[in-house]
């Protein structure tokens, strides 16, 4: 009995199909994150979804392309900060955040020496969680020069918190019969992202929501003070310490948004697009995580970032309701 010979240049054919097919699947994901059809955490799912079952096939530039798009989201974040404002609500809260931050990157410590986390993704998942989530591990990545799989593992163990947060804070909320004053304060400095903290505001009331994103803003200008602590701590013999061009642009836009009437015309539109480039890059970082590199990483930064961010939530709630 004859055995079919199958034509190598057929073959050939058809994994060429294949990998087209592949490609063909990225870029219609790619285009839907791009689309307001499709919220952050969502992307970053449909990323875990794509690296697992198909591939992610333009790997080698997964990394380059998230890190800039993070560092751009930064920038971006900077126009919708006021100084005036961000300077007044600093003022009257000036020593409970610099305890909160400093507080929260200490037990990040703690918590990540005690289940052996690696150093850098330890202290990306603390100051994710002691300032703005992935805007932080965004800033302070490139100082510390953390690894590509670092980055990304520390970026989802925040925004499947925030994911969490989002359904959970309003329900205690209302449990606890926190004011929309009580609620906010809590949002702001416990919830991770602006983005999740003015969603989780925006279920509770107005006032929650104005107070939630003024004081999480304010708490964002924290970025370039612990971007720059970061290269003291994790500073290589031989190299210089400098503030990454990112931070820079940031304050730019900040200083843009605050004294140029023209831009706050924009800023809406700003806003929109930073909301996207977040998307996408939550979509790459979820594409760069495929099985091997979380078997590679393990289970300890998901536990830490779980563990410190109950800490800091239930911290900040007891201050909020006894101390004010």
């Amino acid at each position: 009995m004859e055995t079919e010979q199958v034509n190598p240049n057929e073959e050939r054919k058809f994994l060429d199909k294949t990998i087209t097919t592949r490609e063909l699947i990225f870029l219609l994901a790619l285009v839907f994150c791009i689309s307001p059809l499709i919220t952050p955490p969502l992307a970053l799912l449909l990323g875990l979804v794509i690296a697992q079952f198909i591939g992610h096939p333009y790997m080698h530039l997964n990394h380059k392309a998230s890190h800039i798009l993070l560092q751009l989201s930064v920038v971006a974040l900077g126009f919708r900060m006021n100084v005036t404002t961000a300077l007044q609500a600093g003022k009257q809260g000036l020593l409970i955040t610099i305890i909160s931050i400093l507080g929260t990157l200490i037990t990040g410590y703690f918590i990540g020496r005690i289940f052996k986390t690696n150093n850098k993704t330890s202290y990306l998942i603390a100051a994710g969680t002691a300032i703005c989530g992935g805007s932080a591990i965004a800033a302070v990545s490139p100082v510390i020069k953390a690894e590509e799989k670092q980055i990304s593992v520390a970026l989802a163990t925040t925004f499947i918190l925030n994911a969490l947060a989002l359904v959970v804070f309003p329900m205690i909320g209302y449990w606890l019969h926190l004011s929309e004053t009580q609620f906010g304060l809590w949002c702001a400095i416990a919830i991770h992202d602006t983005s999740s903290v003015i969603g989780a505001a925006s279920k509770y009331g107005r006032e929650a929501l104005e107070i939630a994103a003024t004081v999480k803003l304010v708490r964002a200008l924290w970025i370039i003070p612990v971007a720059f602590f970061s290269t003291l701590i994790f500073k290589n013999k031989g190299t210089r310490i400098k503030i990454p061009w990112f931070i820079g642009f940031f304050v730019l836009a900040l200083c843009l948004n605050t004294y140029v009437p023209v831009i706050q015309q924009y800023t809406n539109y700003i806003a929109g697009v930073s909301r996207s480039v977040l998307t996408v890059t939550l979509f790459l970082i979820g594409c760069g995580l495929s099985g091997k590199t979380v078997k590679t990483v393990g289970w300890q930064p998901v536990v830490q970032g779980f563990i410190l961010w109950l800490i800091v939530s239930v911290a900040a709630l007891l201050a909020i309701l006894y101390l004010r």
